[in-house]
């Protein structure tokens, strides 16, 4: 047997000190670095211009107020200048038609941080079926996922008296009917799983204290989550008790009124979804059952006869080469699916009737363009809600009844000049021969003389798929300035399904990055762009990507973004919710999965003899998902080996990075000047 990896101990690592988030030496450490970052890239006034310019984009009245709708009033979060937390407002269908309409303010966040003297970020509201008299409002400190939950009065619009509240916890509340609530929380000692989530569920009644809670479900120390959940569909009436292992590994068990529970007998990686008299089946591995069917096709079958022993599935979707499921969604009568179709979106609508499964086409969705629909009330009407965009198309909400042509409800203005731009798509080959798509927004009439600076965006990762999208930051600060822009749907994404996802999990993990690094030489084999003014940029698993980018193929870059990232594979599984991503990556305890896993630790992989190009490191000191020691850890170490490093934390923020929109203009301002400074200076 082959002598194995042992990783190394963590008492060997110098940089274990900014593990401690709060510890006075680590915050020292980190305003230092805020101050340096500040200093260089924040105070001239073309960056103050351009935080101004980004700010303008996220607090225009001219976004889209997106609503829900709930009873008879359609609900709404709005976030602007004058209310940075934001307001939960309210209207109805006639005045949403209007240019103009008429809101009534349900919750101001401002307001209630100001009288409570809190930072709370709204984390969104649960509200009682069939009357929506009442809402579990979830409120987070800073941006963390850890929320508050109480409950509110939607009619009085003020909190209830002796109401149902949950102290901070990742977790929450979930209505069961007017006077009990399933409730998953840490309920103290031994009640959370190794990776920070709940792992017990129990049923809370109006009026008892919370340690009177009757459990539900109790998982294991080694699970992932665990939840419950009441359909309340008219007529339909169930109960859920859901136990996720890992992402994408998960058992959904029926609750009977007795409170015993009844497996729905599936492959733990199917996405599992009852509907009215329909169990639908999203398949992520073959299943050799009946004929046999393969990983991403959507089967149904009614509910009640599937629980008493039948597998007679319709097969309503198979994928191919090129396509995949994107989504699907019910409406009263009708099951729209949403399929990529080499990264575009293809939508259709299926019936099902005493004689099967009817199909018919999805009338009035644009054939170019990213598209999402979503039913407006499932409960009560077969209209969706049809979201447009684009790269250079600014969103478009319509308003759809199935079989007839969208109503258009809302546009958003063009934040920019696209009528000079145009989209591409294009293929690269990676080290395995593999076909990586990938698309590509520039000038029309680029010059193809390998100058052009170009961003590179990645994240290839979790069965996330990549696709165009419009966003205003990005055509003020980026494209209206000469830059060009790259989107890559590496492996390791959804964007062919769990296969194109699958074929970069654990010991494969390397092909994601040979397919970005692939998507890179094919710019500049183009003559699109050169290493010299070609620049990557991701977050979270991105982070990774990119950080990988950096100590793997530097040669390759010029400037590298590195956002809310993983970075330390030996310990990233002990830290906050690390442990829930080891089927993602592997468990760096075991020493054969160590062996592959230090080849993409970027941590790990860093040398301090080489040379690196510049890096921007940019995280948050209330990330309770990746945590902050992860960009703070090689940071530091890179500063200390006299690397070309920014590092720059937001205090407030939670894993998105910012808790509101001047903070987040501000770290969009920080990333767009770092990149115009490094590729105009031509570093390479």
């Amino acid at each position: 047997m082959p002598n194995l990896p042992t990783p190394p101990s963590t008492g060997d690592d110098p940089y274990l000190w900014l593990e401690d988030v709060d510890s006075t030496q680590a915050l020292d450490w980190v305003r230092a670095q805020n101050l340096k970052a500040h200093a260089r890239l924040a105070e001239s006034a073309p960056f103050k211009a351009m935080q101004a310019d980004l700010l303008a984009v996220l607090d225009s009245d001219s976004n889209i107020p997106y609503v829900e709708k709930i009873g008879a009033h359609y609900y709404n979060f709005w976030v602007d200048a004058a209310h940075p937390r934001g307001l939960w407002r309210r209207t109805t269908l006639a005045q949403y038609r209007k240019a103009q309409p008429a809101w009534e303010t349900v919750l101001d966040i401002d307001a209630l941080n100001a009288l409570e003297g809190e930072n709370w970020v709204w984390h969104g509201a649960d509200c009682l079926h069939p009357g929506y008299q009442r809402a579990l409002v979830a409120l987070s400190r800073g941006g963390a996922d850890a929320s508050v939950t109480r409950e509110f009065d939607l009619v009085e619009k003020a909190w209830v008296n002796d109401g149902f509240e949950l102290p901070e916890s990742k977790g929450g509340l979930g209505w069961i009917d007017h006077d009990n609530v399933y409730v998953f929380t840490d309920f103290g000692a031994d009640s959370m799983t190794r990776s920070g989530y709940p792992r017990i569920v129990k049923q809370w009644q109006r009026g008892t204290p919370l340690s009177a809670a009757t459990i539900v479900y109790e998982g294991r120390h080694d699970d992932m989550y665990i939840a419950a959940m009441h359909d309340s569909t008219p007529g339909y009436e169930r109960d859920f008790v859901s136990r996720t292992l890992a992402f994408y590994n998960n058992e959904l068990y029926l609750r009977a009124p007795d409170g015993t529970l009844s497996k729905i007998d599936a492959p733990n990686s199917a996405d599992k979804s009852v509907h009215k008299d329909w169990l639908l089946l999203q398949l992520r591995d073959d299943w050799a059952v009946g004929d046999g069917y393969v990983a991403g096709s959507l089967l149904a079958i009614n509910f009640a006869r599937f629980m008493a022993g039948a597998r007679d599935f319709d097969l309503l979707f198979v994928p191919s080469d090129s396509t995949s499921l994107a989504g699907m969604d019910w409406t009263r009568n009708h099951l729209v699916l949403n399929v990529l179709e080499d990264v575009r979106n293809r939508l259709s609508v299926l019936t099902p009737g005493p004689q099967g499964w009817a199909h018919s086409a999805f009338i009035g969705a644009p054939a170019m363009a990213t598209v999402d629909v979503s039913a407006v009330d499932s409960d009560d009407s077969d209209a969706v809600w049809m979201v447009t965009r684009g790269f250079l198309t600014p969103v478009t909400l319509s308003l759809a009844e199935l079989g007839a042509q969208p109503e258009v409800l809302k546009a958003m203005p063009a934040f920019f000049d696209a009528s000079r731009h145009e989209v591409e798509q294009h293929f690269a080959v990676s080290k395995d021969g593999t076909r990586v798509p990938y698309f590509l927004v520039h000038e029309q009439g680029l010059q193809y003389n390998a100058n052009a600076p170009t961003l590179l965006y990645g994240y290839g990762g979790f069965e996330v798929s990549l696709c165009p999208e419009y966003s205003g930051g990005l055509g003020r600060a980026w494209l209206s300035k000469g830059g060009v822009y790259a989107v890559a749907n590496i492996r390791g994404g959804g964007e062919y399904g769990p296969r194109w996802h699958q074929a970069a999990l654990k010991h494969k993990r390397a092909r994601a990055y040979e397919d970005f690094a692939a998507v890179a030489q094919d710019l500049i084999n183009r003559n699109i762009t050169s290493p010299r003014h070609l620049a990557v940029q991701g977050g979270s698993n991105g982070g990774l990507l990119t950080g990988n980018m950096l100590t793997q193929y530097p040669e390759l870059f010029a400037a590298v973004v590195v956002q809310v990232p993983l970075l330390d594979m030996q310990r990233y599984h002990h830290l906050l919710a690390g442990a829930s991503w080891m089927e993602e990556y592997g468990n760096p305890d075991v020493p054969e999965e160590w062996a592959y896993i230090q080849t993409f630790s970027p941590y790990h992989l860093f040398d301090p003899a080489k040379t690196y190009p510049p890096v921007l490191f940019t995280t948050s000191t209330r990330d309770d998902r990746v945590h902050p020691a992860h960009a703070r850890k090689l940071a530091a170490k890179m500063i200390d080996a006299g690397q070309d490093v920014t590092y720059y934390e937001n205090i407030e923020g939670g894993h998105g990075g910012a808790a509101d929109n001047a903070q987040s203009a501000y770290m969009k301002a920080l990333v767009y000047g770092f990149l115009w400074e490094r590729l105009s200076a031509g570093h390479g």
